[in-house]
C-alpha cells in the first residue's frame, strides 16, 4: 500500500527518537558538574570528553533537522498512497476514507499530521534563530526561541499517539499467511490427508492450484479476521534534570564598578559551594522575568570567607538594564555599593554551580592560560583560589596570557595580580606563576597608572604573542610533560592554540587543549 515511503518514514522516525532522547543530555548541567567533580569518572581524558557536550548538543540538532526533512517527504508520498492505493479489504489499516480522498485532508485534520506540522514550525524557528548571525545581532530571539523546545515535545507526544501507522494484535490466531477455511478454526493442515476437491472449493481464485500448496509440508488455517491497533510508546524518558531551573536567592549582595564597561557583583549566601572554574546562571526578575545569562565565577567562596563574585562586561540591552539597576548615576562618586545602603536594590536569584573545562587547570602539573579581554573571568576564581593556599593542587608552573586591547583593561585584576606575584616572591617560588600581558592595541608606550603595579608594568608587552615561539618555551622548559591549554577569548586565538597543541614538538611535552564553552 505504502511501499518505499513506508520504510523511509520508519526509518528516519527512529533515527530522530533516538536524537530528540540524546540532545538534551549534554544541556543536563547540574549532571555534567556532578561527573566532572566527582570520582565516578577518575580519568582526565575522559572527563575532558564532557567538554564536547556542546558539540554533541549541535550535532544531534543537526541530525534531527535533516532527518526531520526526510520524515516529512516520506509522509507527503505516504499521504498520496494511502489515497490512491486505498483498499477497501484493510480499510482499518488505510489512512484515507475513500479512494482519491484529498492528500491535504490527511496532513490538517489529522492528529499526526496536524502536530507534524506545528513540529516542523517549531523546528524552523528554532533552527533560522540558533544561526551565529541571529545569536550576535538581537541574543534575545535565540534565548525564547530555544525555550519553544517544550513545545516540541509536547508535540512530539501527541504525534505518536495520533494512531496512524498500526501493528496486528492477533498474530497468535491469525498469523501472517494463513488461509480461512469455513468451519475450521486455526491449526496445522497436513496437505496429503485432505482431499485436492476440499483446496478447489475453499480456496480463492489465485490460490486454486492444490499443486502449488502441495510443494509445501504444511499450511496455517484459520477464520478469525486480523485485528489492528495503534502503535503507542511504551515508555517515555526524559533526560533534561534541568527542564526547571531553581533559582536560588541571594542573601547580600554588593556591585563595584570597573574600567571598560566592566562590572563586579559580590553576594554572600548560605551553604553555597562551588569550585574554580565554575559558572552560575544569573536571574534578575526586575530586568526580564524570563532571562537569564551565565557568568563565571571571579571569587569562590572558601572556608574563611563566604564571598563569592562575578565580573559582567556591559554588552547588550539586559547587561544595560542591570547595570542601572545596581550602580548608581555617572555623576555619584560611590565606587562600592553595599546592600545596607537606603537604595533599594533588586532581588538577584542564582543557578549553579555548573562545571566547565578550567577546573582541570589545577590538576595539571604545568597548565597554559590564556585570556582575551574578558575572557579572564574564569582565570580570576583560580587566581584566587591559588592565593589562598597553592600546596593542596597538583599544580606546580602556571603560564597566564593576558591580550587586552585597552590599557585600562588590566586593572580589573591588576591588584590580584600584584599581590599574587608578590605572595610567590616572598614564599621563594618566582617561577610558580608566569605572567604575560599584551596589549594588542596602542599608540605608543603605555605603563598601567599606580606605583603599586610596578611589577606588572615590567611583563606587560606592546603588540601580540608570538605563539609558536611561546609553545616551543614552554616545550623546552617542561621536558616530557603534559601541559594543559586553556583558552577563553577570541575564536582566531582559540584556534590557533587548537593547532598548536596538536602540534608534535622534539622535546616530549604533550600540549591538550581546553576552552571555554557555556552549555
Amino acid at each position: 500500500m505504502l511501499g518505499l515511503g513506508l520504510c523511509l518514514s520508519r526509518a528516519s522516525a527512529s533515527v530522530l527518537n533516538l536524537n530528540c532522547s540524546l540532545i538534551l543530555l549534554p544541556m543536563c548541567r547540574t549532571l555534567l558538574a556532578y561527573l566532572r567533580g566527582s570520582q565516578k569518572v577518575p580519568s582526565r581524558r575522559t572527563r575532558r570528553l564532557l567538554d564536547k557536550s556542546r558539540t554533541f548538543h549541535i550535532t544531534c540538532g543537526v541530525t534531527i533537522c535533516i532527518f526531520s526533512g526526510v520524515h516529512v517527504a516520506a509522509h507527503l508520498v505516504n499521504a498520496l498512497n494511502f489515497s490512491v492505493n486505498y483498499n477497501e479489504d484493510f480499510t482499518e489499516l488505510n489512512a484515507a476514507r475513500y479512494r482519491d480522498e484529498d492528500p491535504r485532508k490527511l496532513l490538517f485534520t489529522t492528529v499526526p499530521g496536524l502536530t507534524g506540522v506545528g513540529m516542523v514550525l517549531v523546528l524552523f524557528l528554532m533552527i533560522t534563530a540558533s544561526t551565529y548571525a541571529i545569536r550576535v545581532s538581537n541574543y534575545d530571539i535565540f534565548w525564547y526561541t530555544h525555550n519553544l523546545f517544550f513545545v516540541f515535545y509536547m508535540l512530539l507526544m501527541l504525534h505518536v499517539s495520533g494512531g496512524l501507522l498500526k501493528y496486528q494484535a492477533n498474530l497468535d490466531t491469525h498469523p501472517p499467511g494463513c488461509i480461512n477455511i469455513n468451519g475450521t478454526r486455526y491449526q496445522n493442515i497436513h496437505l496429503p490427508n485432505y482431499r485436492s476437491e476440499h483446496f478447489h472449493e475453499s480456496f480463492p481464485g489465485g490460490l486454486s492450484k492444490p499443486d502449488e500448496l502441495t510443494q509445501n509440508r504444511s499450511v496455517n488455517i484459520c477464520m478469525e479476521e486480523p485485528r489492528f491497533q495503534a502503535n503507542f510508546p511504551q515508555q517515555v524518558v526524559v533526560w533534561d534534570s534541568d527542564v526547571e531551573c531553581l533559582f536560588s536567592e541571594g542573601k547580600k549582595e554588593e556591585s563595584k564598578n570597573h574600567p571598560s564597561d566592566v562590572m563586579e557583583i559580590r553576594m554572600i549566601k548560605e551553604n553555597f559551594k562551588a569550585r574554580p572554574g565554575q559558572y552560575i546562571i544569573l536571574h534578575c526578575p526586575s530586568v526580564s522575568a524570563l532571562e537569564n545569562h551565565p557568568f563565571t565565577l571571579t571569587m569562590c567562596p572558601t572556608e574563611t570567607k563566604a564571598t563569592f563574585g562575578v565580573h559582567l562586561k556591559i554588552v547588550g540591552d539586559w547587561t544595560e538594564r542591570f547595570r542601572d539597576l545596581l550602580l548608581p548615576p555617572s555623576n555619584q562618586d560611590s565606587e562600592i555599593l553595599p546592600v545596607i545602603q537606603s537604595r533599594k536594590y533588586p532581588k538577584l536569584y542564582i543557578d549553579g554551580p555548573f562545571g566547565s573545562p578550567f577546573e582541570e587547570s589545577l590538576n595539571y602539573e604545568v597548565s597554559l592560560c590564556v585570556a582575551g579581554g574578558i575572557g579572564v573571568t574564569p582565570f580570576a576564581s583560580i587566581l584566587n583560589t591559588l592565593l589562598d593556599d597553592w600546596k593542596p593542587y597538583k599544580l606546580r608552573r602556571l603560564y597566564f596570557i593576558w591580550v587586552c586591547r585597552d590599557i585600562q583593561s588590566f586593572r580589573w585584576f591588576a591588584d590580584l595580580l600584584c599581590v599574587l606575584h608578590n605572595k610567590f616572591w616572598q614564599e621563594n617560588r618566582p617561577d610558580y606563576v608566569n605572567i604575560q600581558l599584551y596589549l594588542s592595541q596602542t599608540d605608543g608606550i603605555q605603563k598601567i597608572i599606580g606605583e603599586k603595579y610596578q611589577a606588572l608594568n615590567s611583563r606587560l608587552f606592546i603588540g601580540r604573542p608570538r605563539w609558536k615561539l611561546l609553545f616551543d618555551e614552554i616545550a623546552k622548559c617542561n621536558r616530557g610533560k603534559t601541559v594543559g591549554v586553556f583558552c577563553c577569548g577570541p575564536n582566531s586565538i582559540s584556534k590557533t592554540l587548537h593547532k598548536l597543541s596538536n602540534r608534535n614538538n622534539s622535546y616530549g611535552t604533550r600540549f591538550e587543549y581546553n576552552k571555554e564553552s557555556f552549555s
